[in-house]
């Protein structure tokens, strides 16, 4: 007969003869008494949370229990691991996923929890073991270590780690990267439980440990090196955004790569006449390169095509003349207009020569070839001027 509801409550104050009330038809969902329940020795998950933590649960599941406990009978269990027959004790059921749901309870003395039977978890180790790790592992409750433990644990039922990347469909890696965590030495692996080093570093000193086979001293102390060249990376990036890149300096070659700007020079005359009578001219030294700026193209050959010759570029004037230097608001005529280049011209007996050669030893190629077709021009002029007239 089923005990109503005062006699299933007057059952409950007496621990161990408290009733298994069935809450279902097929009789797979219990309400069972917590001392009739037993977590399983195989649970990877150490960590719980604090005791405040815990009775917090276990008040919101007094309010409602939303998920029934997945258990196995105690004869199932201990089929499994006989050797648990003593820490297990007498109770009716092994829990197999829930174990702080079953700590809440008891922190706040819940005095049962809803629980689902089934037997079929417990056919083999392997079975069970999925069924403990994998609620943690796809819903990722555990902490790195725990579930670095739970992996292994699982290797150890399965076999090899291939069979276990397999059965969860990860890759190999999946499986080293996590139990290369328990070579760590306990502070160690107490830092990566609190999240003070993270599991990208943990991994990596994991490898060193198998490496060189460091001790925990050894792999605390590689830990703060890691730290300190951590902070000096951050704080030289800092000043590098704080200071503004510095200006280019420009060096002796990059000057002298300049165009240099034409500058006329006037011949300095030889001490003395030539042979012939003339003056003697020496050929001007070639000027010094001068940075200038740039200008259009289109100005540079205006300028070039109306500006006339300087005084400095001008030849000695003949004997009792004087030679008429244009000034820079007066524009000498263009070619062939009457009167262009009008009272300047070659002493007689000086050649082209010498002349070119010093005025356009700093010129430019486009320079060069306006003063030849301008001093070719002149000399036309000059040559037209001295034949006599025809009668």
């Amino acid at each position: 007969m089923t005990p109503n509801h005062n006699e299933f409550d007057d059952f409950i104050d007496d621990d161990e003869e408290a009733p298994i009330a069935d809450t279902r038809a097929d009789g797979r969902l219990l309400r069972v008494p917590l001392p009739r329940l037993s977590p399983n020795r195989v649970n990877p998950r150490k960590d719980f949370g604090s005791l405040e933590e815990l009775e917090d649960f276990g008040r919101s599941l007094k309010r409602r229990q939303i998920q029934a406990l997945p258990v196995v009978t105690r004869t199932a269990y201990l089929k499994l691991w006989p050797e648990h027959e003593e820490q297990v004790g007498n109770v009716d059921f092994v829990i197999v996923s829930g174990e702080r749901r079953f700590r809440g309870a008891s922190a706040i003395g819940l005095p049962a929890l809803e629980c689902v039977i089934n037997d079929d978890v417990a056919e083999s180790r392997k079975t069970f073991l999925d069924a403990v790790v994998s609620e943690n592992i796809d819903r990722q409750n555990f902490d790195a270590i725990e579930e670095a433990n739970a992996v292994d644990v699982l290797v150890e039922a399965f076999g090899t780690a291939r069979a276990v990347a397999e059965h969860y469909e990860r890759g190999d890696a999946w499986v080293s990267q996590r139990r290369v965590l328990l070579r760590l030495a306990p502070a160690a692996q107490d830092l990566v439980r609190r999240r003070d080093l993270p599991l990208e570093y943990a991994r990596k000193l994991g490898k060193l440990v198998k490496d060189h086979g460091w001790e925990q001293a050894e792999q605390l102390a590689w830990w703060e090196k890691e730290q300190q060249r951590q902070r000096e990376r951050k704080n030289a990036a800092a000043e590098a955004r704080r200071t503004p890149p510095a200006k280019e300096a420009v060096t002796e070659p990059q000057k002298a790569a300049v165009a240099p700007s034409f500058t006329a020079v006037k011949t300095q005359p030889e001490a003395g006449r030539a042979s012939d009578g003339s003056a003697a001219v020496k050929p001007a030294k070639a000027p010094a390169a001068q940075p200038v700026k740039e200008q259009p193209a289109r100005k540079a050959d205006t300028e070039a095509r109306e500006s006339g010759p300087t005084e400095a570029s001008l030849p000695e004037p003949r004997q009792g003349g004087t030679a008429e230097v244009p000034t820079t608001d007066t524009q000498p005529a263009e070619p062939g207009e009457a009167g262009a280049d009008a009272g300047w011209v070659l002493p007689p007996g000086l050649g082209w020569e010498p002349v070119l050669h010093g005025l356009m030893a700093g010129m430019g190629e486009l320079d060069r070839h306006k003063l030849t077709k301008r001093l070719s021009k002149v000399m036309e002029e000059e040559l037209s001027a001295a034949e006599p007239s025809s009668p």
